[in-house]
């Protein structure tokens, strides 16, 4: 593998270019961390390339397992790092925003070392399987398989869209695998194992087990929140207030009946009608639970006065 240019450099310059515009207000914190990560290893190296690059040679034959950490965040070029950090930009305000930041840096922390393994592992089932000893030579740098995995979790998380590659409209579902074809075919040097590697690693979070596996390992260590889990405001309340009295927890499930946020809606326009056609009150003075109120059924005579309300008011 050859060795990059040093010093800042065109595609160095189209990206801090980019990112300003974007504003630095405007990014995540992860995200911008990662950027300027990148940005600082690729103006100064830990080692070289050929000292940090991933292969099944260096990996496992030699034992250099430190590469699996380095290898995802050097870049072989300016315009490698350009193309790889212009997606993160994107990606990373989509879905640190979905994920929230510390999930989103524990995300990309597994994503960058798992990659490396299954990108070992697909290496070196190739060598096995055709007999060729070349693939367990093949060293690769960049966090391009990172990419890949976030763009499986974005189009999850954003399910519906149309992506465009090379110009055709094509379905968000298959977006990524279209996309894997057609870099290969248009820059046939880009390594197709560490970006199907990340193709899988995203499958395995949001189709396999991956995803329960983070949310057992992080268990135990209190600022770890779970994404896409509603907050208990209920216990936020009784922390706050530790010698209320209550006899049963609430949450919010319980506070909205299990309701999604449309029949909720639904639910609140239906009570609000209830409420005026009764004028605004409760009949016998009961008190009324908490949360939505599912009305009585109507007597005759009840909807007869609620005719005559109507009519008297045109």
């Amino acid at each position: 593998m050859e060795r990059r240019q040093r010093g800042v450099s065109a595609g160095l310059l189209l990206l801090l270019y980019q990112i300003s515009q974007v504003g630095f207000q405007n990014i995540p914190s992860v995200t911008l961390g990662v950027l300027v990560l990148n940005i600082f290893l690729f103006l100064n190296p830990l080692r070289p390339l050929t000292e940090v690059c991933l292969s099944v040679n260096e990996a496992v034959h030699r034992q250099n397992w430190q590469r699996l950490l380095l290898s995802p965040f050097h870049h072989a070029d300016d315009w490698h790092l350009y193309y790889n950090m212009i997606s993160m930009l994107w990606k990373g305000i989509m879905l640190e925003r979905k994920l929230k930041s510390i999930w989103f840096a524990y995300t990309i922390a597994v994503f960058s070392v798992l990659i490396g393994v299954v990108y070992i592992v697909l290496e070196l089932l190739l060598m096995i399987i055709l007999d060729d000893p070349s693939y367990g030579m093949n060293c690769g740098v960049g966090f391009s398989g990172v990419l890949f995995a976030l763009k499986v979790l974005n189009n999850h998380y954003n399910p519906g869209r149309v992506s465009t590659v090379l110009g055709l409209p094509i379905s968000s579902k298959y977006a990524c695998w279209v996309e894997l074809v057609a870099i290969h075919l248009i820059s046939p040097g880009t390594s197709f194992a560490g970006h199907l590697s990340g193709i899988l690693v995203g499958l395995m979070y949001t189709m396999g087990p991956l995803k329960k596996i983070m949310k057992a390992c992080a268990a135990g260590i209190s600022f770890f929140t779970e994404p896409d889990r509603p907050r208990d405001y209920s216990s936020e309340y009784y922390s706050y207030y530790p010698d209320y009295q209550y006899r049963a927890p609430r949450n919010y499930f319980d506070y909205t009946g299990g309701l999604t946020e449309e029949e909720q809606l639904e639910r609140a326009v239906l009570n609000s009608l209830n409420e005026r056609d009764f004028g605004g009150g409760t009949r016998n003075n009961e008190r009324r639970p908490y949360g939505f109120w599912f009305p009585p059924e109507n007597s005759a005579e009840d909807m007869r006065r609620q005719r005559l309300r109507r009519f008297d008011r045109r």
